[in-house]
């Protein structure tokens, strides 16, 4: 990856891949999790901090079996069926997981369950030889198998489920005479006694990430099948290749999404609202047949009423906006509480931040805010008052007052036309 990240933590959709993972993990229930990490131990540590989760330290890169191996003492005295996964394989879904565990426990007793799939290009992934039934006969990796055993497209994917009592008996069995002097996981099946059996995940789902590209990658796998899901529900995606969401991004039954859309973390959207192009979401509610954007930025803490309208180069920040309120052209509404009804005009700025603490504004329901004011926060507007056009307010307003905050209009006849010609002689006479 070239970072200085630990590759677990590059993140799909706004979420860590290793949170991916523990995410579908949890949803099986599972009596312990345990993550066994080499390098960067510290981040994950960090990470993790909090959670129900073991480490366990691999120290010597010596392979996928000796990686395992390392979870034995946090796995001491557990009596159940295991999982073996990759943080750097996030989209393994739940299903398969607990299909993985069904098979471990069907009449014929398998050794092993492993994850197998089939890529479009096998290159250079591990091979797996099984009858029709499933029941493998040999799994070899890539570099040791032969030209036939090559030419199978029935790959491992290195997810594996086993049982408890036996892993760690397994794992002591097996060698590392291969062409690269590791402990390899995938030996246990091929030790003597029961067979282990192969089911089948889609590709996309064993998707691992090694570099930038493949996070990319795995990124877009994630996004197009989370645009296919929330069509199904419901939503109109007018261009669904240039929607961006968020792993926890919420939408409504008929809720339309325009072209060149990005949902960060934390937003929910009502029935029938409306995201227009080009805006940028997160950390927000929007309320049902609202109307966002076009190019409006919605931020942390932002809560938008029903058939509130922000339009078009608005920026919201921690801001409540009352049903029906309007804020449409052109403003920095920021800490503000705008009442139902109220209409804040183009050009309009909270002043909420004085270099050193943030202050509130609030605007009464059915206020009208006049073009290019600044309200200089913390201030109160109350219900139904009227701010004119070009004012800066510093003091409360009281319902139904006008404030106007600006300087008498002066006008010089005739001013203008002397103005031009004084100009005019002057630069003819350079």
């Amino acid at each position: 990856m070239k970072s200085s990240r630990h590759k677990v933590l590059h993140p799909i959709a706004g979420r860590p891949m290793l949170f991916h993972l523990l995410a579908s993990v949890g949803e099986l229930d599972p009596e312990r999790n345990v993550v066994v990490v080499g390098a960067g131990r510290e981040q994950i540590e960090k990470a993790v901090a909090g959670a129900a989760i073991s480490i366990a330290v691999q120290e010597q890169q010596l392979g996928t079996g000796h990686a395992v191996a390392q979870a034995k003492e946090a796995l001491a005295g557990f009596y159940g069926d295991v999982l073996i996964l990759y943080g750097d394989v996030p989209l393994v879904r739940p299903q398969t997981m607990a299909a993985m565990l069904d098979r471990l426990n069907q009449a014929d007793e398998p050794r092993a369950v492993v994850l197998g799939f089939r890529p479009a290009d096998a290159a250079a992934y591990g091979r797996i030889l099984a009858t029709g039934d499933g029941v493998i006969e040999k799994m070899v990796e890539y570099k040791d198998a032969d030209a036939t055993e090559r030419a199978v497209t029935l790959c491992n994917s290195g997810l594996m489920a086993v049982r408890s009592a036996e892993l760690f008996a397994l794992l002591d069995e097996i060698g590392n005479d291969n062409a690269a002097g590791e402990y390899y996981l995938p030996d246990i099946v091929m030790l003597p006694g029961r067979a282990s059996a192969v089911i089948e995940a889609e590709a996309w789902e064993v998707a691992g990430v090694n570099s930038r590209a493949e996070l990319a990658g795995v990124e877009a796998l994630w996004q197009d099948r989370r645009r296919f899901e929330v069509m199904r529900d419901g939503v109109t995606l007018i261009a669904p290749q240039t929607i961006f969401f968020s792993h926890d991004t919420v939408l409504g039954r008929d809720v339309v999404v325009e072209p060149n859309v990005v949902f960060g973390p934390g937003v929910t959207v009502a029935e029938g609202a409306t995201i227009h192009g080009f805006s940028y979401i997160e950390g927000a509610s929007i309320g049902s047949g609202a109307h966002i954007g076009p190019y409006a930025r919605l931020r942390a803490g932002t809560r938008v009423g029903e058939k509130a309208k922000v339009g078009n180069f608005v920026e919201i920040k921690k801001t409540e906006l009352g049903e029906g309120a309007k804020i449409n052209h052109l403003s920095y509404v920021g800490d503000t509480a705008v009442g139902a009804g109220a209409n804040v005009g183009a050009g309009t700025i909270t002043c909420n931040y004085d270099g050193f603490f943030k202050y509130r504004t609030e605007i009464g329901a059915g206020a009208f805010i006049g073009s290019n004011s600044s309200l200089v926060a913390p201030v109160r507007i109350g219900d139904g008052a009227i701010v004119a056009a070009g004012s800066v307010v510093t003091r409360e307003v009281a319902s139904d007052a006008l404030c106007l905050v600006r300087p008498a209009q002066e006008e010089k006849p005739g001013w203008a036309a002397q103005f031009r010609a004084r100009m005019q002689a002057r630069k003819a006479a350079s």
